[in-house]
């Protein structure tokens, strides 16, 4: 988005509708788009497109520090014979790398991260943020040090960010002590209160813009790690706690990402998590359901119905073995999704969508999946719909090219 213009005609765009031609954006000195017409030609002066315009995509999961060990994990573990790498075995050096990233590190490893993102066309970065303390466990001298490096980072790289500090206790269901590689995460309910206090008062001032000094601002929200990590009077009073202070706060949460996770919760509760979560949190728009990989028929219903967004990271989810999420039961109940790089293995928002459609293609054995009768292009279908939840995961107006929604946009390359 230019500071030195306020409008701008594009022969081609991407509205929330689907492609039009000769598009006139206005936006306004807050950065808001005011007008947004299709079909006449541009006044005198207008700045034009150099190709195609697309919305901007929210970038819905990150684990900034995580770009920095990016590939390092590309190598069998253990000896021949050992038990076959997972998710688990992954996690353990992503522990050992977690425990040398200190405030310095993480700030250029994150500038470094989110200008990558915005050349890849995202301008809005939900950060979940759960490195908190020194690699001991003892806290900083500044209690925000770690999610102040990620702030400073956003506003350096000129990204949007919706900071979502971790609240993490436990190892495990049932409240299992955490190990030594955990101790930099773990925050008691009421410190993570008071920290999200202090940052309240970092993020009003990122909020401002101005035509003659654009930044995109920041969301404050609250990421309960997961129900393994998460005992449930912690997750009731942190919820309660953040949405007593700004009721429309982001709630994002790791979960159903694994089998062993399923079959844990199963073991503790008798229920599925997301059919947990669902029956013991107050699950609606507010809240980003990270992965939601493993979901049986009832939880696809229940939890498209409830409002909540479907945090989907196809990249790392094939580069961890996770597994393929269900987006045509998804979107059969009307549900809402976007996309985020997470592990940063790859930082491009249109493979995300590739790997995401052809995930479906191979394990439905069809084309074209994620097409629907109102957009049958794929490409644009998938775009569209990644924005729309994006945004809504994001808590920021940034869903499209439409009056009311943030002037960010991307424009292709025409010759390419």
């Amino acid at each position: 988005m230019s500071s030195a213009a306020q409008a701008l005609f594009a022969p081609d765009a991407l509205l929330p509708q689907g492609w039009a031609q000769d598009v006139l954006l206005r936006w306004d000195g807050t950065g808001r788009l005011a007008e947004v017409s299709t079909g006449a030609p541009p006044p005198a002066g207008t700045p034009r497109a150099a190709g195609p315009l697309l919305p901007a995509m929210p970038n819905l999961h990150s684990h900034a520090f995580q770009r920095g060990f990016a590939g390092l994990t590309e190598r069998r573990s253990g000896a021949a014979g050992a038990a076959e790498d997972s998710f688990w075995s992954w996690r353990e050096l992503m522990y050992r790398f977690a425990g040398r990233i200190g405030p310095e590190s993480l700030q250029a490893v994150a500038t470094w991260l989110y200008v990558e993102m915005l050349e890849a066309g995202y301008t809005q970065v939900c950060e979940f943020q759960y490195v908190h303390h020194q690699p001991d466990g003892t806290p900083y001298a500044d209690d925000a040090a770690l999610c102040r490096a990620v702030l400073r980072a956003a506003q350096a790289a000129g990204i949007g960010i919706t900071l979502l500090p971790v609240l993490y206790q436990t190892s495990g269901f049932g409240g299992q002590a955490p190990g030594a590689g955990q101790r930099r995460f773990l925050r008691a309910t009421d410190d993570m209160l008071s920290l999200w206090e202090l940052l309240a008062a970092d993020v009003q001032g990122m909020e401002a813009y101005s035509v003659q000094k654009p930044m995109p601002g920041a969301r404050l929200g609250l990421a309960p790690h997961s129900l393994r990590a998460v005992p449930p009077e912690a997750l009731r009073e942190a919820v309660a706690g953040v949405q007593a202070l700004d009721a429309g706060a982001p709630i994002h949460i790791h979960i159903a990402e694994q089998v062993k996770e399923v079959e844990d919760c199963l073991a503790w509760s008798g229920q599925r998590p997301v059919a947990w979560l669902l029956d013991h949190a107050p699950v609606d728009t507010r809240w980003c359901l990270v992965h939601a990989t493993h979901m049986d028929a009832d939880e696809y219903r229940r939890a498209a119905a409830s409002g909540a967004v479907a945090g989907l990271c196809p990249s790392t989810e094939a580069n961890l073995g996770d597994g393929v999420f269900d987006l045509p039961r998804w979107l059969g109940g009307g549900g809402a999704w976007g996309i985020g790089s997470d592990s940063h293995v790859c930082v491009d928002a249109a493979e995300e969508l590739m790997l995401l459609e052809y995930s479906q293609r191979l394990t439905r054995r069809q084309r074209n999946v994620g097409a629907t009768a109102d957009q049958p292009d794929v490409a644009s279908a998938l775009w569209l719909q990644a924005v729309a939840g994006g945004a809504r995961a994001s808590g920021v107006a940034l869903g499209g090219l439409a009056p009311g929604q943030r002037a960010d946009f991307v424009v292709l390359d025409a010759a390419h």
